[in-house]
């Protein structure tokens, strides 16, 4: 018989007494443990959570500490910085007057009209009333002003009377603002010289680039704060500077003389079937420019309907070899240097070969002549000439074509003025004998009258300017002081006057003479250099030349670009200039002298 072990010495269990299973089957000294575990791992979660919650609020708590109070300032310049708007107001340009005070520049209050697309009740009817009442295309416009912006460009600067029928009309969204509007009351005339600005007021070309900076003032401001609808909010931060205008300008410039020129100009390019005429009127006492004349122009008011290349000024940016009106410097050099004198006589033959380079003379003589320096000048006499600048020699040419001011800018006040070339190289061989008669260098028609001023002046040359004065309204205008140096004496200068005159008595440049007063001057004709390389058949034509001779008061250069019909200086250049001199002289009250 099996005997269980639990019977030995041990008192038995209740359920093996009783025959089964007791009510309480769990013994309570074995279950009471493994509940406390339970509990206590579910108080060890709630004492986590319960951790996190209090960590997340402090973090809350904290966060929204610094954010009400350590960084209210910060978040409430924040919030007021998205209902700030900047409206900035361009304060009005300097007016550009002509030296009698005539404007030739000025600003006028004009009228922008811009939208407000949340406001606009009905784009396409808005659109189709706008675009009728202002010439705007409606499609584009309607597009525009359904769009969520707060705020659209529709037309800028108008004219009063051009909006006048748009305010009557009330628009929802349709809104009108002061905005300043250049003007040219003179259209066209002068208008390379005065330039023009873009729509936001910048100078792009003319005294209107050259003086950007003086003309255009400091912009003023208002800031204020507004709802998402573009609406001023009532009792809102609000905070305004007003603009500073600009300074005017005072030029030299005569609108009269620059009149004449360029109607003398209009007049050369339908009687030679020319493509362009350019002319400058120059005081040779004061550098002050008087009129700049360029055809073809453009009305800077629209200059967007003109070609750009009616924009340039070419008198300070168009180059060109200047031909025969170069031969003053060639002599004028010799002369100072003494290496010939005004009677000076060569015998001068039909051709000269130079660097293996035959250069012929023109006329209808063929033996050599016995001229004078003087009669070489007259004439015009290409070889004449050449053989001076042999006598004079290549490095001293060189030297006078840098002092003259050739390879390099006069100073004028105009941006982008170009220097020309007078690097003439000395291993050319030909090339300072081309030099000597205007070939081989490239200039514009301004350094030219500045090379014919000098003379005019008794050798001192004069930089030559377009503004007299700047004046920013405080009582003490800034006047502009040239610069001057000498370059040949008075003696050389008066003879070069007189052989200048005997060119338009007796010479090339007769039709330059005019009735009332003594006339000097110099005719050149030469080829259109090529951009590539060579010349073309195409002429420039041109006449440089001043009056009275018993003492000079102006110098005018005339440069024809391509004349057909008379293509030399004479024929094409000259008699614009005795047009233009003679009016001018008058103009100015100067005592006649012939």
């Amino acid at each position: 018989m099996r005997c269980a072990p639990a019977l030995l010495g041990h008192t038995p269990p209740t359920d093996l007494i009783m025959g089964g299973k007791s009510r309480s089957s769990k013994r309570p000294t074995k279950a009471a443990p493994r509940k406390r575990s339970k509990f206590r791992r579910a108080d060890g979660r709630v004492l986590v959570i319960a951790l996190a919650m209090v960590v997340a609020w402090s973090w809350i708590g904290v966060k929204l500490f610094q954010i009400q109070v350590v960084q209210a300032a910060e978040f409430s310049e924040q919030a007021l910085d998205q209902r700030l708007t900047t409206q900035e107001f361009a304060p009005y340009r300097g007016t550009i007057f002509d030296r009698s005070g005539h404007q030739m520049a000025l600003t006028i209050q004009g009228t922008t009209v811009w939208a407000n697309p949340r406001l606009v009740e009905n784009p396409s009817l808005t659109a189709h009333l706008v675009g009728a009442s202002l010439g705007i295309d409606e499609a584009p416009l309607a597009e525009k002003l359904a769009s969520d912006k707060s705020f659209v460009f529709v037309k800028r600067q108008l004219e009063a009377e051009q909006v006048e029928g748009l305010r009557s009309l009330e628009l929802p969204g349709i809104f009108f603002e002061a905005e300043p509007k250049r003007v040219y009351p003179n259209g066209a005339l002068a208008a390379q010289a005065v330039g023009f600005v873009g729509i936001d007021g910048s100078g792009i070309e003319g005294l209107e680039y050259s003086y950007d900076e003086e003309l255009s003032g400091v912009a003023g401001y208002l800031i204020d704060e507004r709802d998402p609808y573009g609406r001023p909010i009532p009792q809102g931060f609000q905070q305004s500077v007003p603009p500073v205008p600009g300074a005017d300008l005072l030029t030299t410039m005569d609108m009269s003389i620059q009149f004449m020129a360029e109607q003398a100009c209009l007049d050369t390019i339908e009687r030679t079937d020319a493509l362009g005429c350019s002319m400058v009127v120059l005081d040779p006492k004061t550098g002050e420019i008087l009129a700049m004349a360029v055809l073809p122009s453009f009305d800077p008011g629209d200059f967007n309907s003109y070609d750009e290349s009616t924009w340039q000024n070419s008198t300070v940016r168009n180059l060109y070899e200047p031909g025969s009106t170069q031969k003053l410097v060639t002599v004028a050099a010799a002369i100072e240097e003494k290496a010939v004198s005004f009677d000076t006589e060569m015998v001068v033959p039909y051709s000269i070969e130079v660097a293996g380079r035959k250069i012929e003379d023109f006329g209808d003589y063929r033996e050599p002549l016995r001229l004078t320096v003087a009669d070489i000048v007259t004439r015009s006499s290409n070889v004449g000439t050449i053989m001076i600048g042999q006598k004079l020699g290549d490095a001293k040419l060189r030297e006078y074509l840098h002092a003259f001011g050739y390879g390099q800018p006069t100073g004028v006040d105009f941006a982008g003025e170009a220097t020309g070339v007078a690097n003439v190289d000395p291993d050319c061989g030909s090339c300072t004998a081309s030099a000597a008669i205007g070939y081989s260098v490239s200039v514009t028609p301004l350094q030219m009258a500045s090379v014919y001023a000098t003379i005019a002046n008794n050798g001192t040359w004069i930089q030559p300017h377009v503004v007299r004065y700047i004046d920013r309204g405080d009582g003490d205008p800034e006047a502009f002081v040239p610069d001057s140096r000498r370059i040949v004496s008075a003696d050389t200068a008066f003879i070069m006057q007189t052989m200048l005159q005997n060119v338009v008595d007796n010479g090339t440049g007769k039709a330059a003479a005019i009735g009332d007063y003594t006339v000097g001057g110099k005719t050149g004709t030469t080829l259109k250099y090529l951009s590539g390389g060579g010349y073309s058949e195409d002429h420039i034509a041109s006449f440089i030349g001043m009056a009275p001779m018993s003492d000079p008061q102006l110098v005018i250069a005339v440069v024809v670009d391509r004349p057909i019909n008379g293509y030399t200086g004479g024929a094409a250049a000259a008699p614009a200039f005795g047009e233009v001199m003679e009016k001018a002289l008058h103009h100015l009250g100067v005592e006649p002298d012939a």
